[in-house]
């Protein structure tokens, strides 16, 4: 495929958000399929698409709507040929692409784990009876609620550096922050954050995965791809969606899991959540990896029955 390779002059266009992490995915991308392919870094080029998320600040994210708030204006330009792939955050991507879309390509997983953040405290317990936590996360504000009723969360977005400043405003005592944002940004050593385990706190369906959207007719593109393409990432992945298509959530919805490999078998916790923390359901089970979506839609159905109507209600 020598003739049809991206070049400085016909590059390659990656769209993506303009969040330092969004640029910080779409240039580790455009890096690794420059080396892949022995390109110039000029043959690739990062386009940022403002999205409804980014657009709207002075509301939660639940009040906007529930599905696509980073991705439908990216994947607009995708469809129409203004960009080439779309490269997304893997928790904040809907199970279902746009006719004409698919999302097959994806890199390697960071650590999935979220991180608490706090400029006088350790970890959770360390909190005072009533202290103010920030996360604009139903998930999280749930998952916290569950764990200390008594703490007050108020919503809390922004990019890294944000959230920090909010934190020496004394908005909130403390935050969470996904790890590998963190890891990507290269702050792991420079901002105050300590890794919450998986037991402690389950994370978002697909943290730490990056994803990359294509058009389904464009096999030049899906042949770019292969090199980059993690597997062991994807049937993780595979797990994990179908877990959230069965229980028809969004990343806006208080439902977490993760996906685990161990030789031959895959490992899937999952848990959902009313909003205000009152209930907690989960599940888990062990299966071949390549049975982890039939395992995820399995539980997903489980827990759907357990929880009956009205469970995410707020």
């Amino acid at each position: 495929m020598t003739r049809e390779l991206p070049s400085p002059a016909k590059p390659l266009r990656i769209g993506t958000r303009g969040s330092p992490l969004a640029l910080a995915q779409a240039n580790e991308t455009r890096a690794l399929l420059a080396q892949a392919w022995d390109l110039p870094y000029e043959a690739f080029e990062v386009v940022i698409i403002r999205t409804t998320g980014d657009r709207v600040i002075d509301r939660p994210l639940s009040q906007i709507g529930g599905k696509g708030l980073f991705t439908k204006e990216i994947e607009e330009q995708l469809l129409s040929g203004d960009i080439d792939i779309a490269v997304h955050s893997m928790k904040d991507m809907p199970v279902e692409q746009p006719g004409g879309l698919v999302l097959d390509g994806y890199l390697t997983r960071e650590d999935p784990r979220d991180a608490f953040v706090s400029l006088n405290h350790a970890a959770i317990p360390d909190l005072a009876q009533g202290a103010t936590v920030g996360t604009s996360s139903l998930r999280r504000k749930a998952q916290i609620l569950a764990r200390r009723p008594d703490l007050n969360v108020v919503e809390f977005r922004g990019n890294v550096q944000t959230r920090l400043q909010k934190l020496e405003d004394r908005v909130a005592e403390a935050t969470f922050l996904a790890m590998a944002g963190l890891s990507r940004l290269g702050m792991i050593d420079s901002v105050p954050a300590r890794a919450i385990g998986t037991e402690e706190m389950l994370p978002a369906i697909a943290q730490g995965a990056i994803g990359i959207e294509r058009r389904g007719d464009d096999s030049r593109v899906a042949a770019l791809l292969e090199p980059i393409h993690h597997e062991e990432t994807a049937q993780r992945l595979a797990a994990e969606r179908a877990f959230l298509a069965a229980l028809d959530g969004s990343c806006q919805t208080p439902i977490a899991g993760l996906a685990e490999l161990s030789g031959g078998t895959l490992r899937l916790r999952g848990e959902i959540l009313r909003p205000d923390g009152s209930e907690v359901l989960d599940d888990a089970g062990d299966c071949a990896v390549a049975d982890g979506a039939a395992l995820g839609h399995e539980m997903g159905k489980r827990l759907l029955g357990r929880a009956g109507p009205g469970f995410f209600a707020e």
